[in-house]
Parts: C-alpha cells; structure tokens; sequence
C-alpha cells in the first residue's frame, strides 16, 4: 500500500511510542473491500509483520470482540465502527461545517459534502443530501482513491509542487472511465488547472454521467482543511450552467468558514 508524504505530528519521544499499537492498527487496516476475510498469513504479508504476531493480533481483536474467526480466516465485526465513529463524533470541523452543508443543499436543491484527504483517500466526513428521491453521492465515511473524485483533486491542488511530486510518485493510479488520470503526469494537469482556478470540476471522473465541483476549504493561514462539493447528474445542468450556478455559493460559504475553522 502507498504511503503518503510525511505529515506534521506533535512531539514525541521515540520512548513515548507503542510500537505494538501501530502494528496492530496495520491489522485492522489490512482488511477492506476486496479483502473482506484474511488468514494470519495474508494479514502478515499486507501489515508487513510475521505471521505469528499477526495471529496474536487477530485473536485478540476477536477476544474484545472487534472480530470473529472460522479458526482460519478472519474478518471485522461491526464493533470496529466504534473507532470511525469515535472521530466523526468528536472531531470539531465536520459538525462546524454541517450546517452551512444544510444551506447549500436547501439553497441549491443538491447533495452537498464536506471532505478531506487522508493520505491518498478522500474521506467523506459530512453529507447534507438533497430531496431527491434518489440521492447522489458518497454517505459519510466512504473512502475513494483522490484521484477519482473532484474534492481529491481541489485538495491536492492546495499542496506545494514538490509535496505533490511526492505524493503522485508513490499513488496507485487506476482508472474507471476514459475521463480518469492514470499517471502522475495526467492528474499533474488537473491539479495545476484546479490550482489557477481555485476550484476544481470534473465530468465523469470515476462513473459516466455525473460531474462534480468542489473547493477546497482553507483557514486563516492558508492551510487546506478539507473541501466542499457537489456531485450532481449530468443533466439537466451544463458544465457552464453548474459553474454559474454553483460556484458563487461555495465560494461565499468557504469564505465564511474561513474565519471558522
């Protein structure tokens, strides 16, 4: 699994640091969508530790009840929900954004989310939905590669070039639509127009008939804290028609946020 750019973290001793916890956090991430149910083994090889700790790992998340075992796989029971939800209930920015989410999707008639980038992952950590009967977009929590959705793409434009180099050097591109980047090269072009413009859109990035715009939400230093954004269907707006629509909104209420945040 690719690993993103160093990230500022607080002071620490190297003393002060559990190793075992960090192992044993590369355990819990080691299953997901395509490895619902992994053997020690297979946990082992993509935590990057021996089979035997991997084992001890696993049997004690089953022991506290953050997992079950058929004796040879394994696989995460939905007390592991507890950890995710422990942020979302805790952390200051996605409840600070909400509302203004709500006015958008009051205002505008469309989902609105609120994001942010987690390594090489856009994390969805807010969601106002539209009365649409059928709602668009990712429910809070869904993670998708950054280079698949425009919110991705408005935050790594905030990244100084040499950070993104970095980052892009190391990310795992694939592609589901002909309109999707499938190198460091392609996504460079998307991230330094979303850069100029201060926003980004996109047409069918990662499913055919739907476009997107976003803008990334940035503090009173600068710094990127996330980003605002809407999927929409492809119809009945045009490309031009969702900028004029939208665009002013999102720009107002980044502008308000910013003193927020």
């Amino acid at each position: 699994m690719p690993t993103a750019p160093p990230s500022p973290k607080g002071p620490a001793e190297s003393s002060d640091i559990i190793d075992s916890l960090g192992r044993g956090l590369r355990v819990i991430e080691a299953f997901d969508d395509t490895h619902p149910r992994l053997s020690s083994s297979e946990v082992a090889a993509r935590a990057g530790i021996t089979r035997t700790a991997a084992r001890r790992y696993l049997l004690s998340l089953v022991h506290f009840d953050y997992a079950a075992t058929d004796g040879k796989r394994f696989w995460l029971m939905p007390r592991i929900l507890r950890l995710g939800q422990s942020y979302l209930d805790s952390a200051r920015l996605p409840r600070l954004v909400q509302p203004f989410l709500q006015r958008l999707s009051a205002d505008c008639g469309e989902t609105f989310n609120f994001s942010v980038l987690d390594g090489h992952e856009v994390v969805y950590v807010a969601r106002s939905a539209s009365n649409r009967m059928e709602s668009i977009g990712f429910p809070v929590s869904a993670r998708v590669p950054a280079h698949l959705v425009t919110p991705g793409i408005a935050m790594l434009s905030t990244l100084a070039p040499n950070v993104f180099e970095a980052w892009a050097a190391v990310h795992e591109f694939n592609s589901f639509t002909p309109h999707s980047a499938t190198d460091g090269a392609q996504l460079l072009q998307m991230v330094a127009a979303a850069r100029h413009q201060g926003y980004w859109t996109s047409e069918g990035l990662l499913t055919l008939g739907l476009r997107g715009i976003a803008m990334p939400l940035k503090d009173r230093k600068g710094e990127c804290r996330g980003a605002i954004g809407s999927t929409m269907p492809a119809q009945p707006y045009t490309h031009d028609e969702m900028v004029k629509r939208f665009l002013p909104r999102l720009t107002e209420v980044s502008n308000l946020l910013r003193d927020l945040v």
